[in-house]
Parts: C-alpha cells; structure tokens; sequence
C-alpha cells in the first residue's frame, strides 16, 4: 500500500541545531540548567511545568521522533535517550510527559492501521505547535492492563460516531495533551479492544485534578472522565477483536525499557551531582576539611559510581541493539534498580541534610522511587525471566 506524505511542516520560530554535534551537547547541557530551575518550585505545589514544554518547542524537540518527511528529526534511539537523560537531570516529570511523546509519535509512523491522513495530522501538529498525545490507559476498577482484563471504558457505535463513556486515571501530561489515545472496547458483540484517538477540546470530556502523589508531581496525572465523547469512525485508530488480539512490536518495546530506564537514571545522576558539590562544599569545624576527602564519603561515592557505570553500560548496549529482545524487562529492572539504590546510598551518606527540603536530594529520591511502579512491575519482571530460563534448561538435552 502507498502513502501520500504531505510536505515538510516546519516550525518558523524553532532554533534547531544538528543532531549529535558539540551545539547538540551544549544544548542538551543547557536543557538541564534550565529545567532545573523551576523543579523544586513545581515539585513543592503540584504544578505542571508548562514553561519546559515551550522552551523544547523552540528547538523543535517535540518533534524529537518525528519523521523528517513531515518536519520532525527522527532521532535514532540513542539520540533520543539523550534528550531524556539531559531533561530528566532537570525535571523528571517533563521527562515522563516527553518519553510518552516520543513513543506515540514513533508508534504512529509505524503504524499504517491508522488512517494517513490522521498519522499525518498528529505528526505536523507536534512540529508547528508542540502538540503531545499520550495514551489513557489505567482505570479505577481494573487498575494497570498489564494484568489482563478487558477496559470498562466503552465505545459505543452510531450513526454519527463513536460515543465514547468511561473514567481514567494516571493520565500523564493532560494538563498539556492535545491528543488523548483512550483504552476502550466496543460495545460489539466481540468487542473491539484498543485505542480511540480523541482530541483534547471534543465535548464531554472534564479532567478532575486530584494527582497528588509522593513523586513525580508535576507531571499531572489527573483524572479524566469521557461523558457520551463524540469521535468519528475512522477514529478507530489501534484495536483489534478481543478474540484475536494484536501482537506487540518487539522493536518498539526496546524503546519503552530504554526511555523509562533513561530517565530514572536522569534523576539518580541528579542526586549525585547535587551531592557531589555538597561534599565539597560541607566543611566541619571539627574536621577542618571538605566532607569530600574523607574516605567514608569517597567509598560511598565510588559506589555510586559503579552503580552509574552499570547503568550506562547496560543502557549504551540495549540503545545500540546490542541486547535481546527478551531482556527488555531486564534492562528496566536493572537500571531502575541501580537508580533508586544510588540515590538511596547518597541519602545514606548525607543524613539529615539529604533529607531536608532545603535540598533537592530528598526530591530525587522520591522521584526516583516511582520507577517501580511503570509496567512492567519487578514481580512480572523476575517471574518472566525465571520461566525463559527454567524453559531454556529444559529444552537442552540432558548429560547423563
């Protein structure tokens, strides 16, 4: 089948630079600085970072993934983890929000079930305007799909349309959404199961602002209750029977573990560097020296190190391709794991200081923690690997 691409759609007033050349690096160094800036304030009243979104937008980074057909850079995976790493060191629930940004916008290029028109729609809207979808997916009754079970959310069809009646909850980002991929079933007999695209201004949708969580606070998480939302047809855009689902994309779900993994990592970064400086800067009287020369501080830092190290190796390997696809979960588990135990082991070493919100640390630490509960969980993680391997032995013919 052959598509008509429409031309290139361009954002006059973005300050694009090349990918992967020292104006990149400086630009990635400068995104950090910037977001870091107001972290703590959004972090402090639940507020979500608006100001980050249009300042990616003036160097077209929402259109990071985007095919370059239609005005975007295309970023390879190892290009666009670096975005979400320099983003993540500032202010990690932009980089929750972007993350999710760039994987629809990778998914739908992809994906030729979606009608062109729509593909190309969502893509120039995210070069010109900055426009961001995500997906809403959890509810209240059924909590996360990964689990299994069928959506409460119901598309009803009629004559007009879709009519679309449910309530979401983590819906990441809907402060800022333009584009909202609702997880919902079809009132047929064997109902269609999937994704609904749904534009953020259509009547009958209100989003209740109750994110009020440990972590990741300014990413607005809100709830969103669809009353009777009128969609066309076509706006069908990713289901299947529920009889014969569709099978995941084995290439896109590398993608999934490398951001989510890459951001947590962002955040453990963060913590180090903030304690980094407050060693060397944290006199004693007593000791008459930076906290930085005694050797307590420089082990624990070493294994911070270490743990930093592991990550990037893993990371680095998984974004070249040089990783099974069966490890997808692996490589989650492991970086989120090393994350949250640096930023843990930085805490230790702090003590009350590290825990006081004077300083950012006992932020990162929070933000961190939160990496646990992106699908898939530790326990599917561990017992799914578990499994490959006992299956692994048992198919190896026994020595005797």
């Amino acid at each position: 089948m052959t598509t008509t691409i429409t031309p290139n759609v361009t954002n006059p007033s973005a300050v694009r630079v090349e990918l992967d050349s020292p104006a990149w690096d400086e630009l990635l160094s400068q995104i950090t600085r910037q977001l870091a800036q107001t972290a703590a304030q959004h972090d402090r009243d639940g507020s979500f970072p608006h100001a980050n979104f249009d300042y990616l937008q003036q160097h077209g980074l929402l259109a990071l993934t985007v095919p370059k057909a239609l005005g975007g850079y295309e970023a390879s995976l190892s290009q666009t983890a670096a975005v979400i790493h320099a983003v993540a060191r500032g202010e990690p629930s932009t980089a929750l929000v972007l993350v999710m940004q760039y994987l629809f916008q990778l998914s739908i290029a992809r994906n030729e079930n979606w009608p062109a028109h729509l593909r190309e729609r969502v893509a120039a809207e995210a070069v010109k305007d900055g426009a961001l979808i995500n997906a809403l997916r959890v509810e209240p009754e059924l909590g996360t799909p990964a689990r299994g079970g069928l959506p409460g959310t119901i598309a009803r069809r009629t004559p007009e349309g879709w009519r679309i009646s449910g309530t979401k909850i983590y819906s990441t980002g809907i402060p800022r959404l333009t584009w909202l991929a609702v997880w919902a079933r079809s009132d047929d007999a064997d109902p269609l199961v999937g994704a609904w695209l749904v534009h953020r201004d259509t009547p009958g949708i209100t989003v209740v602002e109750d994110w009020d969580h440990l972590g990741m606070r300014a990413s607005g998480s809100h709830r969103v209750v669809f009353d009777d939302v009128l969609v066309p047809l076509e706006h069908a855009v990713e289901v299947a029977p529920a009889s014969q689902p569709s099978k995941p994309d084995g290439a896109f779900y590398s993608w999934i573990s490398v951001l989510l993994s890459t951001l947590y990592d962002g955040v453990a970064h963060a913590a180090r560097d903030w304690f980094v400086q407050w060693a060397h800067g944290r006199v004693p009287a007593n000791l008459g020296a930076p906290l930085s020369s005694l050797p307590r501080f420089q082990e624990g830092l070493g294994e911070v190190e270490a743990l930093l190290f592991a990550n990037r190796a893993v990371l680095d390997a998984a974004a070249l391709g040089r990783t099974r696809p069966a490890d997808q979960g692996l490589i989650k588990y492991t970086v989120t794991g090393n994350a949250i135990a640096a930023v843990q082991k930085i805490a230790e070493l702090t003590g009350n200081p590290g825990l006081s919100r004077h300083n950012p640390l006992e932020r990162h630490l929070r933000d961190v923690l939160c990496s646990r509960i992106h699908t898939p969980q530790n326990d599917a993680i561990l017992t799914t690997a578990g499994k490959a391997a006992f299956a692994a032995a048992a198919a190896q013919p026994r020595s005797h």
